[in-house]
């Protein structure tokens, strides 16, 4: 069974819809035990990185999640799941994430539109298991005002946005995307389904 983390937060409805169509058994939860006993956790986000973090303490799951990532289970975080596991972000000065990698999330600037809305395409930076048969250049879709910055080498893929910025990231038993797979039609149900195998 795979945790979708229910955190009072996040596009939870579709990202279960995906996993459903997948076949996939799936709890949405903020259950710690049916959490330790899940095989694989996701982390959707749509919100603030402070209040995620104010969020996950509130439901005693902050702590829990960086445990079950420590002991190898499989995590997928989506967007703002993916810049909780930073050390901070420029949204929320004094927050302190998750740590799990080291960085931050920073906010885009220049001329371009933010948030950075609609379909752009991914350059893959090195193999991740994710992205199985996934073309290069693959498009997925994104809505975001942070992107991560990543201060170790775990970028799966960049993505052109006044600059390249890391749009996916793996580590280990880790893997994270700041795009929405779950609203990224074919493409983003292939890689929930690889993921989904990964699991077991």
């Amino acid at each position: 069974m795979i945790a979708i983390v229910d955190y009072g937060m996040g596009n939870l409805r579709s990202v279960t819809n995906a996993f459903r169509r997948l076949g996939a058994e799936i709890a949405v939860t903020r259950d710690q035990k049916v959490i330790r006993e899940a095989r694989a956790l996701v982390l959707p986000g749509v919100g603030a990185f402070g209040k995620c973090v104010e969020n996950l303490r509130k439901f005693d799951l902050f702590d829990l999640l960086k445990e079950q990532m420590a002991q190898g289970k499989p995590y997928l975080g989506i967007c703002l799941g993916m810049q909780i596991l930073l050390e901070s972000s420029e949204e929320s000065p004094g927050v302190r994430g998750m740590a799990v990698i080291r960085g931050r999330a920073v906010r885009f600037r220049g001329a371009m539109k933010v948030p950075h809305m609609g379909w752009n395409s991914v350059d893959m930076v090195r193999p991740a298991k994710v992205f199985d048969t996934i073309p290069n250049g693959s498009y997925f879709y994104f809505v975001h005002s942070y992107f991560c910055e990543p201060d170790e080498p775990v970028t799966a893929t960049t993505t052109e946005y006044g600059g390249k910025f890391t749009s996916s990231l793996e580590k280990d038993n880790i893997f994270a995307c700041q795009f929405h797979p779950e609203k990224s039609q074919a493409v983003g149900l292939r890689l929930l389904g690889n993921f989904v195998r990964l699991c077991g």
